[in-house]
C-alpha cells in the first residue's frame, strides 16, 4: 500500500502541473479519481503496456467514459509504461497526442475510445465485453464515469442492457463526488438512491471509499470475485472533488479551473515528488 500510495501522490502531483503549464484542464475530478486509477493500473488490472493493442486481446480493458479527467488517465497510462513520462509536458499544447479529452487518432497508447461526450463510455464497454464473451476471453472491462454524467438517458440504456444480456465480465464505477460542473449534483438534478436504482437494473452493487487506497484496493479485489455470476458489477465510488490539495478539495469550482502560480506552489508543497518529475 505504501508504494501505491506513493504513485498516487506523484500523479496528483503530475495532474496539478499539468493543468497549471496551459492554464487549462479539469484537476477537480482528476484528483479525486487518483486513487482509483493508481490502484486499477498497478494492482487491479491485467494489462500489457509495452504491447500495446487495440482490441484488448487476453488482457483487461479499461474505458474512461468521463473523458474530461484526462490529465489523472494520462499520467496513470505514462506512470504504467504506455509512453514516455516525459511526454506528460505536451499536454494540450498544439500536435500534442494529450488532448484536452482524449483520442483515438492520434494513436496514444492506452487509449481505445474518444472520450469526452458524456454517456456513451458504459455502452463501448458493454460492446468490448459482450466482444471478448464471444471471443471466449475471460479477461475483465472496466469503465469510469462521473456521477453528474447519470444524467445522461444513455448510461441507462447502457445499465438495462447489461443486465438483460448478463454481461457479467463488467466492472462500472460512478465517481459519486457529488459535483458537477453547475454545482453540487443534489441542486442540478438529485441522483436519489443509486444503489436501489443500479439494483432494480440488475447490477450487483458495491461501495467504496475512492481516496482511501486500502478500501479501494480491497474494493476492487471484491468485484473481481463477483464477475462470472450473471450479473454486471457497479461500484459506487465516493471520493471528494481535489482530493491531496486542501483549498480545491470538496468545490465544484475546480471542476474545470487550473491553479495560478501561487495556487500551484501551494498545492506542491502538499504533493511531495515520489517517483520523479517529469
Amino acid at each position: 500500500m505504501p508504494e501505491l500510495k506513493d504513485i498516487a501522490t506523484q500523479i496528483r502531483r503530475d495532474i496539478v502541473r499539468m493543468v497549471h503549464a496551459v492554464q487549462s484542464g479539469h484537476p477537480g475530478g482528476s484528483l479525486g479519481c487518483t486513487d482509483f486509477l493508481t490502484a486499477l493500473y498497478f494492482k487491479a488490472m491485467d494489462h500489457k503496456p509495452e504491447k500495446f493493442n487495440m482490441d484488448a486481446t487476453n488482457e483487461d480493458a479499461f474505458f474512461l467514459s468521463n473523458g474530461h479527467i484526462s490529465p489523472v488517465f494520462y499520467s496513470a497510462l505514462a506512470r504504467s509504461g504506455y509512453f514516455p513520462i516525459e511526454e506528460l509536458s505536451t499536454f494540450r499544447k498544439i500536435d500534442s497526442r494529450l488532448q484536452g479529452h482524449p483520442t483515438t487518432h492520434e494513436h496514444l497508447p492506452g487509449i481505445r475510445i474518444a472520450s469526452g461526450s458524456l454517456g456513451q463510455g458504459m455502452s463501448v464497454a458493454l460492446g468490448v465485453a459482450l466482444s471478448k464473451k464471444l471471443n471466449k476471453d475471460s479477461h475483465l472491462v472496466y469503465s469510469l464515469h462521473g456521477d453528474g454524467e447519470l444524467n445522461e438517458g444513455q448510461i441507462w440504456e447502457a445499465a438495462m442492457f447489461a443486465a438483460h444480456h448478463k454481461v457479467d465480465n463488467l466492472i462500472s464505477t460512478i465517481d459519486w463526488n457529488g459535483q458537477q460542473i453547475d454545482g453540487p449534483t443534489d441542486k442540478v438534478m438529485s441522483l436519489g438512491d443509486l444503489e436501489a436504482k443500479f439494483k432494480a437494473f440488475g447490477w450487483n452493487v458495491l461501495h467504496m471509499n475512492g481516496n482511501d487506497m486500502d478500501d479501494v484496493v480491497a474494493v476492487l479485489e471484491k468485484a473481481k470475485s463477483l464477475t462470472g455470476k450473471g450479473q454486471p458489477i457497479c461500484i459506487l465510488m465516493k471520493t471528494a472533488m481535489g482530493k491531496g490539495v486542501d483549498f480545491m478539495e470538496g468545490s465544484h469550482e475546480w471542476h474545470g479551473i487550473a491553479p495560478n502560480d501561487e495556487q500551484l506552489a501551494k498545492a506542491l508543497a502538499q504533493l511531495p515528488e515520489t517517483m520523479g518529475d517529469y
